[in-house]
């Protein structure tokens, strides 16, 4: 019999846990060893609320319009808020003000905007860099050919972002061999650029994996996979809220 608390964010959250775990285990690797970023997009203060009651302090979102939208509604929630979808360089400002770790750096300039409004902060914070693995025109990063002169740059000249690793947004098709593939790409490209020994960059942090494909990217390597839908549920939104250039194309 299935009551309402089977689909508590809590119970939720404990299934994707064991679910995680047991793909790392699959793959030969300890339980435990993949971390778990919840995505709250598009959920409100009492949704997230009840996810900070199930022990949930790192919130993952895809707009630093939601990130200020959320923050001081939720400031005693004590929240660490990572911004994970494409970021203008105008919101800078939101995330050095509000964010504590950006995982979608995927270009200079905003990597340059970003330094400049840290720096009036005063703050740092941990940074991954998203690298484009599919052909979609949805999908935003850095091409992979770009990374190594990327990471000298921002580690020389922009200490208040620091480099923690790589992230990847897989291909969105059936097909679970072009997805295997994306999550594969990124810890190769991951392999040859940490054998390059670039200073102050560490590498060993692989964000890849979502609710649909997340058990494909603990065997390809993910050290962190972000989940939104089954923890929280489906989406008020559609994908177009977030990529609304896929609507027009």
């Amino acid at each position: 019999m299935t009551t309402q608390q089977d689909h508590s964010i809590a119970a939720r959250l404990a299934q994707v846990r064991q679910r995680i775990d047991q793909a790392a285990i699959q793959a030969g690797r300890e339980p435990g060893s993949v971390d778990l970023l919840p995505v709250s997009k598009t959920f409100g203060p009492d949704i997230i609320r009840e996810a900070v009651a199930a022990g949930i302090h790192r919130l993952g979102e895809n707009k630093a319009q939601e990130i200020r939208s959320k923050f001081e509604p939720l400031a005693d929630c004590n929240i660490n808020w990572v911004m994970i979808g494409n970021l203008q360089s105008n919101k800078a400002k939101d995330i050095a003000t509000m964010a504590s770790e950006i995982q979608s750096l995927d270009r200079l300039s905003l990597a340059v905007a970003l330094d400049r409004r840290l720096q009036q902060e005063g703050r740092s914070i941990d940074a991954l860099v998203q690298i484009k693995t599919s052909t979609e025109p949805s999908k935003y990063g850095l091409p992979p050919d770009e990374l190594p002169a990327f990471l000298r740059r921002v580690a020389q000249e922009m200490p208040t972002l620091r480099i923690q690793g790589l992230m990847t947004l897989a291909i969105n098709v059936p097909n679970q061999d072009a997805i295997r593939a994306c999550f594969r790409s990124l810890r190769e490209l991951r392999d040859r650029t940490q054998d390059l020994g670039i200073a102050n960059v560490n590498l060993d942090r692989l964000s890849m994996g979502m609710s649909g494909d997340f058990e494909i990217a603990i065997q390809e390597g993910s050290t962190e996979v972000r989940i939104g839908t089954a923890i929280f549920g489906g989406r008020p939104y559609g994908d177009d809220y977030y990529w609304p250039e896929k609507a027009t194309s």
